[in-house]
């Protein structure tokens, strides 16, 4: 990738993928007019999405309970994850602020480019990922390696972590990166491969992501064929669910979903921006019920948040679990988090 970050602006990032991809033009079409507008330097159109007069969510869909929210998590929060004594690690504009589960700031790993993304191994290592490499820190926060993406053109936004490798979502490049713990490149997993039933990813924006179960299958969103596919750390596709739909059990908009977490019993849960909601999917991928709604994210679903940030995003959610099950939920327009707790 060539040039500073803020020259490259997000719709540049669609026709950029979408062109290696051969989609342009459903890449367009995929978009809401909303997106569009605000891409052209415009005022969203007046029958753009309205979250108020759409997106009510049924009560007897929600299964969680807010128990609490913090801020102050530091400038551009991107996304969230879990580590050793249910620890959160958030990473923002300047590196990655360590907290406990209602919000004090516990430590700081700061860095003079934006984390897009983190995941922490079982043995407290930090993993982070920059646009083009991934950062790596041992438990006491001290740099012990970094490594390069296969090409400058390389835009991560998704980490997970086992026991034996580090998968990063690259979104340029519609792929998941398989690397072993030592920072060798192993595998690429995702790209279009018909001998093998795999369709390939279709990324419009940055909100790829990934995450490895404790049935070592990875979990990628595939945003623009809203639905979810499900690979061995192999690379072989094992199945897909979810479908293009405003009803609840699907996933609308340009690209959705567009982060994932994974519950203590195997359930999946979702995050959708344009329509900002989150939800819960059982172990067998039926929908299970919605975490929170539209209504806890009224500034997140109006057309053009965030869209000054340098990496193009427009808004949208992401999620982490801890080891109890408690859901939070960071808020990227908001820059807060919310605790969500099943209901009794």
């Amino acid at each position: 990738m060539m040039g500073s970050e803020k020259d490259f602006s997000r719709r540049q990032f669609i026709n950029w993928g979408l062109r290696g991809a051969g989609l342009s033009v459903l890449g367009e079409a995929l978009l809401t007019n909303s997106e569009m507008a605000v891409l052209a330097g415009q005022s969203p159109p007046p029958f753009a999405y309205d979250i108020d007069r759409v997106a009510a969510t049924d009560p007897k869909l929600v299964t969680y309970d807010q128990i609490g929210s913090f801020a102050r998590l530091g400038p551009e929060p991107r996304r969230i994850a879990i580590g050793p004594g249910d620890r959160l690690y958030v990473a923002t504009g300047n590196g990655v602020n360590v907290m406990d589960g209602k919000g004090a700031k516990l430590a700081e790993i700061a860095k003079n480019s934006a984390a897009r993304c983190v995941a922490v191994a079982e043995d407290g290592t930090v993993y982070v990922g920059l646009r083009t490499n991934v950062e790596v820190f041992d438990a006491k926060g001290q740099h012990v390696a970094s490594w390069e993406a296969p090409t400058r053109k390389s835009w991560l936004t998704g980490l997970s972590v086992g026991q034996n490798d580090v998968f990063a979502a690259d979104s340029a490049n519609r792929v998941i990166l398989r690397y072993d713990r030592s920072g060798k490149l192993v595998g690429r997993i995702g790209e279009k491969n018909p001998e093998h039933n795999i369709p390939g990813l279709i990324v419009p924006s940055p909100y790829l992501d990934v995450k490895l179960g404790h049935d070592d299958l990875l979990r990628v969103n595939n945003p623009g064929r809203h639905c979810v596919e499900v690979f061995t750390i192999s690379g072989d596709l094992e199945f897909s669910w979810g479908k293009p739909t405003a009803a609840i059990e699907g996933f609308c908009g340009c690209c959705n979903p567009i982060g994932l977490a994974l519950l203590p019993d195997g359930s999946c849960v979702t995050c959708e921006k344009g329509l900002p909601r989150v939800k819960v999917y059982a172990a067998d991928r039926t929908f299970s019920g919605v975490i929170a709604g539209p209504e806890l994210f009224r500034e997140n679903g109006r057309a053009g948040q965030n869209s000054d940030r340098i990496d193009g995003t427009l808004g949208g959610l992401d999620a982490a679990v801890d080891s109890k099950g408690t859901v939070y939920i960071l808020d990227l327009v908001a820059a807060n988090v919310r605790v969500m707790k099943p209901k009794a």
